[in-house]
């Protein structure tokens, strides 16, 4: 088997992470492997904005706290230290779906360089809020952007997850 139908068959969504924040040219390979992902007539209308800061890493987690509503003290990023959120440009049609690529491709990089990956939704709702909605105008980001999800990347805290069994009956083959 390729390295590459290997990665896809072995990454698994990590739920526990070490506080220590990966090195930075891993990141940027991770960011690199989004930006080559696939786009509706290739548009490349996507955006990735690193969050590395620890005191924004936090607020970011709490507001998806509350957004999804948990009942008690939990951390939706798993406490992975970095968040990679990927945003889309909702005037392309195909803004959902490119995004939702970028996400793959940066969890399948991670997983390649030994890191650990998770997405998490929620995005849409942070960025129609007013804080995020600064936070582009203070990255100088403008037009009408949708949060697609975060990529939480991290050091794996403990083993890599068995696969979940494959679902029987997904696959049907016209010759």
């Amino acid at each position: 088997m390729n390295d590459i139908l290997a990665a896809i068959q072995t990454r698994r969504s990590i739920r526990k992470f070490k506080s220590d924040i990966p090195n930075k040219r891993d990141i940027e390979q991770i960011i690199e492997a989004g930006r080559y992902a696939a786009s509706g007539k290739g548009q490349q209308a996507t955006m990735t904005i690193a969050v590395t800061n620890q005191e924004l890493r936090n607020r970011i987690s709490a507001d998806n706290f509350k957004i999804g509503g948990w009942k008690k003290d939990f951390d939706p990023f798993y406490g992975a230290p970095v968040i990679l959120i990927v945003l889309a440009d909702k005037n392309q049609a195909t803004y959902l779906y490119d995004g939702s690529l970028v996400l793959g491709n940066m969890m399948l990089a991670a997983h390649s360089l030994g890191l650990g990956s998770i997405w998490i939704h929620r995005a849409k709702e942070e960025f129609e809020m007013p804080m995020y909605q600064d936070l582009l105008k203070k990255l100088h980001i403008e037009g009408k952007w949708e949060g697609i999800g975060h990529c939480a990347i991290g050091y794996i805290d403990g083993t890599i997850p068995n696969p979940a069994k494959r679902a029987e009956g997904r696959v049907f083959w016209i010759e």
